[in-house]
């Protein structure tokens, strides 16, 4: 762990190293145009440094392919009400509310408003019985591998994705449509991160109470693959990922 710090630590400083000669002569080339004669003078210093050697439209791992993809399927598949645990606000939960309302629970607090966005503080592992059989649709993408790591706040639990699975399960109605990512590859915990599942494990976990329906996945190389069989042996080794992302749509059964 330590050895891991010390390398993310001297990229950065490599880094800064590499984009500080060209930030000063930039900031010198500019103050000379403006050579006191600007309608925007410099008010104060907000170094981007490493903006100049980022790809155009550089993408956050996973989450913008993964966003995308499940708000479209949520909008082809209409379903009464929409719920989400815990996605990313600023990507998917935006997306599905640029077209209709959808409800979020989260264990962190939020504090402005958002059009069609309903929000709900809540610790999943703890279930409100008020949300038991309380939505016909719901999304958990990319959060679940958090839960009981204590990397936000919440206690810290080995089984706490299982609790979080388990009480998703008591909210959607049996029919309902359950959304479901998280990364896949060799399993184990990389703390207090994320848990990375193997997609054997997660299907065992599944086919108990749903049918899955579809499996998507992004993988190493950021590319995706739509509506893959998961029966197959390819992936029983998670389709060669180390640290993709799988994608499950599945219809909740009947008890």
């Amino acid at each position: 762990m330590i050895g891991r710090i010390i390398k993310i630590g001297s990229q950065i400083v490599w880094g800064g190293i590499k984009a500080t000669p060209d930030y000063i002569n930039d900031y010198f080339k500019l103050k000379k145009q403006l050579d006191g004669h600007s309608d925007f003078p410099i008010l104060s210093y907000y170094p981007a440094i490493f903006d100049r050697y980022a790809e155009s439209g550089e993408l956050i791992k996973h989450y913008f392919l993964q966003d995308l993809y499940v708000a479209q399927r949520i909008f082809r598949n209409n379903p009464v009400k929409h719920m989400d645990i815990g996605s990313r606000i600023d990507g998917f939960v935006g997306h599905v509310a640029a077209y209709r309302p959808i409800e979020i629970i989260d264990i962190r607090p939020l504090t402005r408003s958002i059009p069609n966005v309903s929000f709900r503080q809540a610790d999943l592992m703890n279930l409100p019985t008020d949300l038991i059989h309380s939505t016909d649709s719901i999304s958990a993408l990319h959060a679940i591998e958090h839960f009981g790591l204590g990397r936000y706040g919440d206690p810290i639990d080995a089984n706490g994705h299982i609790k979080a699975l388990d009480n998703i399960r008591q909210i959607i109605k049996p029919g309902g449509t359950f959304y479901f990512s998280s990364p896949i590859g060799p399993q184990g915990i990389v703390y207090n991160a994320h848990r990375v599942f193997s997609i054997a494990y997660l299907v065992q976990l599944f086919e108990p109470h749903y049918t899955i329906e579809r499996f998507s996945y992004i993988d190493d190389n950021e590319q995706f693959f739509e509506n893959v069989d998961w029966r197959t042996q390819s992936a029983q080794t998670n389709f060669g990922c180390v640290y993709g992302c799988g994608i499950f749509e599945m219809t909740r059964r009947i008890d």
